[in-house]
């Protein structure tokens, strides 16, 4: 099963060197981006940041192509709902409960449009930084808020180990599912309470495998003395170069005038 959020592609490559602080707010400042897109404007704008981060990145587009077979079903099911359920617009088909406007396919296709460039988006910011960097750029990211209380250390922690893990149990899932058949396991026949059923020998196993991974991570950790950011420094320390205010600049830039765009133009 193929899933690129939470994977690690090592490569030599502008983006790769980007400060993990730069990236984070980048992704964040992009996804919002891709929300005010409404137009073609705005959407090719998009687009055209998401194409420029991934040439610079050098990840292969197959590899982040791959992390969406896991999802299209969900962004089909999404697509269709939201289709059949709006109501306003000119009407394109009429048959029995089934109405179809031109409304409702321009919001799908706009939908459509948005996820796929979202789950792009969030795959390039864990391809090209380490689980190391994406900790110690949360963390960071978070330290001012440090001063009201908020766990920065922990958080930063607990998100980057997720996002590690997601890979690994998704390949638990699918070795658990091809043991399951060939034991004779059946997934795909039956109607939905019997798929659903039929989930439970994958979920009991894969709740399981995920406990005890968390145990023996748990043990590794206070074997190595682990005590969160009490007396801890860093080998390395964030700092900020030319081509992180370059990047800054332009994904600030680009969501500006994606933003004017959908005021001014309404396109």
């Amino acid at each position: 099963m193929n899933l690129t959020i939470g994977q690690y592609y090592p490569c030599d490559s502008v983006i790769h060197r980007l400060d993990a602080r730069t990236k984070i707010m980048a992704t964040l400042i992009y996804i919002v981006a891709i929300f005010c897109a409404k137009g073609i404007v705005g959407y090719v704008l998009s687009a055209a940041l998401l194409i420029a981060a991934i040439r610079l990145c050098k990840v292969p587009f197959k590899m982040m192509l791959g992390g969406l077979k896991s999802i299209i079903a969900i962004i089909i099911f999404t697509v269709v709902l939201n289709m059949f359920f709006i109501r306003t617009g000119n009407e394109i088909v009429n048959f029995g409960i089934i109405h179809i406007t031109t409304d409702g396919i321009i919001v799908s296709v706009r939908l459509c449009i948005r996820l796929v460039m979202l789950i792009l988006g969030s795959s390039v910011l864990t391809l090209v930084t380490s689980p190391i960097a994406l900790t110690e750029g949360i963390e960071s990211l978070l330290k001012p808020f440090k001063k009201i209380g908020v766990p920065a250390h922990e958080i930063a922690m607990m998100m980057s180990i997720a996002l590690r893990f997601i890979p690994t149990l998704v390949d638990e899932l699918d070795k658990i599912k091809k043991a399951q058949m060939a034991r004779g396991a059946d997934f795909d026949t039956g109607g939905l309470v019997a798929k659903a059923k039929s989930m439970i020998p994958l979920l009991v196993p894969l709740f399981i495998s995920a406990f005890r991974r968390a145990d023996e991570l748990a043990m590794a950790m206070e074997a190595r003395c682990y005590r969160g950011d009490v007396n801890r420094t860093k080998m390395k320390k964030l700092e900020y170069g030319r081509n992180d205010y370059i990047t800054y600049g332009i994904v600030t830039g680009t969501t500006v005038l994606i933003i004017l765009s959908r005021i001014f133009l309404g396109v």
